[in-house]
């Protein structure tokens, strides 16, 4: 730490989604956490509860004047950036990136660098992403001239983590499931609270050399064992049937079009997930008064928080994992389907909230009311509410909230009205606005989220997309003009 009395710590990668859960435990810290990111508007707010100071600092991993200033004055650096979801020169733009970093932490005089890194053993013909890994942990011992804590974890599992919902897709959306081989590899999978408390951990040690510590949960399994127990804690009942023969390739392709993994990311995980991740090195457990969990709880923990109205991140908040800013219209995002719309107006971001804050009920939907009015009445033909239950107030809301077929999930004044779906669906349900300044007026921007339950929820929600097209396009230029 440097003299003052406040430390500051600069962390990377602070939107993806192991940095965006530190970074709300950072913050409950006294210290100041300086996010190196590319865009600042996708940092999240400060946690209530927060006693520390966030600052941004925006640039681009692979621009050494960015880095530089990012570093100056940093006592500790969490470095959790890696490529693989950009082109297939990943490789290259890691070794780029930690360069950068490393060279910068050394003319910066930066006491300690904490990396996350991937399991595997380093004498065996790893996969270029697990090889990537490992070369970004040597480059920052080498190269930046100070104290590296090198974290190595297999898959993480939580709300949200790449590993997660991958198998949470599987085993959700397939009775019968075709599995190659990979699905028998072994794997020592971390629950992210744990992966969390190690992160937070490694700030505090004693001065000390480079280290490499291996972290894993407190059980071994293959990715089939990860899968049935998933399906026993969700009371699903799934056949595994293995085959021998699938390469890389076509292994990549069948999960693009099961799960919601991107092709390039999926075929670079499925290139990974061949190799086994377990720890063989347990200086962890002597190093640190942490006792991971086992498989069991880390499951059961990631489907008590799922359930939350958007869960703390997801891996593909991050910028790197979706290269080039997406459209999402009727795609898949986690387990959930997507369909957002943006629109400008030039009123200001308190008239623009104004009609959202009013939907429903005698002010109707804006936009199609008969359309909703027949789809509550099918509604009810099926047990559910339907439409008829209006709202409380005809201008506020609040928390809890009926509003028709709808009830308040989350609201931020000003800025966002997250509706949960009540009426009978094969799935859950939502539909969230949020306005954003833009310029001298404000941008909303208003998503439909569907979580199918099985086949029936998936043949459900493309059945009636088209209408979707029209009645969300509809509502969002009816809102502009109440507004």
């Amino acid at each position: 730490m440097s003299g003052s009395s406040q430390p500051t710590i600069l962390l990377t990668g602070a939107t993806g989604y192991v940095g965006s859960r530190l970074l709300t435990r950072l913050l409950r810290q006294d210290c100041t956490v300086r996010c190196f990111v590319r865009d600042r508007t996708r940092l999240r707010e400060p946690p209530g509860d927060a006693v520390g100071v966030m600052e941004a600092v925006e640039g681009d991993i692979l621009d050494p004047t960015a880095v530089a200033r990012a570093v100056e004055g940093a006592d500790i650096i969490y470095y959790l950036i890696h490529s693989m979801g950009s082109s297939d020169t990943f490789e290259d733009a890691d070794r780029q990136a930690a360069m950068n970093l490393a060279g910068a932490a050394r003319a910066a005089g930066a006491n300690r660098i904490i990396y996350l890194g991937g399991l595997g053993d380093e004498q065996a013909d790893l996969s270029p992403h697990l090889r990537s890994r490992h070369e970004v942990g040597h480059i920052l011992r080498e190269e930046s001239e100070c104290p590296v804590v090198e974290f190595r974890a297999s898959a993480v599992i939580g709300s949200g983590s790449l590993s997660y919902e991958m198998i949470r897709a599987l085993t959700e959306r397939l009775p019968v499931m075709i599995c190659p081989k990979w699905v028998e590899t072994m794997a020592q999978p971390i629950s992210i609270l744990d992966l969390l408390a190690y992160l937070e951990a490694a700030a505090e040690l004693m001065p000390c050399d480079s280290r490499i510590y291996e972290i894993g949960g407190a059980d071994r399994m293959t990715y089939g064992d990860l899968m049935r127990e998933y399906a026993r804690q969700r009371g699903l009942k799934r056949k595994l049937i293995p085959v021998p023969v699938l390469t890389p390739r076509l292994s990549s392709l069948w999960l693009g079009l099961v799960t919601p993994l991107y092709a390039r990311i999926g075929r670079k995980l499925v290139e990974s997930l061949t190799f086994p991740t377990v720890v063989t090195h347990e200086d962890a457990a002597r190093d640190f008064d942490i006792r991971p969990m086992g498989v069991a709880d880390a499951i059961a923990s990631a489907l008590r928080t799922e359930d939350r109205a958007f869960v703390e991140s997801h891996w593909a908040d991050a910028v790197s994992s979706l290269g080039p800013e997406p459209s999402w219209a009727g795609v898949r995002f986690g387990n959930r389907l997507l369909d957002q719309r943006s629109i400008h107006t030039d009123v200001t971001p308190e008239q623009a909230f104004r009609p959202i804050r009013r939907i429903g009920g005698r002010t109707g939907w804006y936009y199609g009311n008969w359309l909703w009015t027949c789809r509550g009445a099918i509604d009810k033909l099926f047990g559910g509410p339907g439409m008829g239950r209006g709202r409380r107030d005809p201008d506020q809301l609040a928390v809890g909230d009926i509003v028709d077929c709808w009830r308040v999930e989350a609201l931020e004044e000003n800025r966002r009205l997250l509706l949960r779906a009540e009426m009978k669906l094969p799935g859950r349900a939502w539909l969230e606005f949020r306005v954003e300044p833009d310029g001298d007026g404000a941008t909303i921007h208003q998503t439909a989220m569907f979580d199918p339950a099985g086949l029936a929820g998936l043949l459900y929600w493309y059945s009636i997309f088209p209408l979707h097209q029209l009645v969300f396009e509809g509502m969002l230029k009816g809102v502009v003009r109440a507004a």
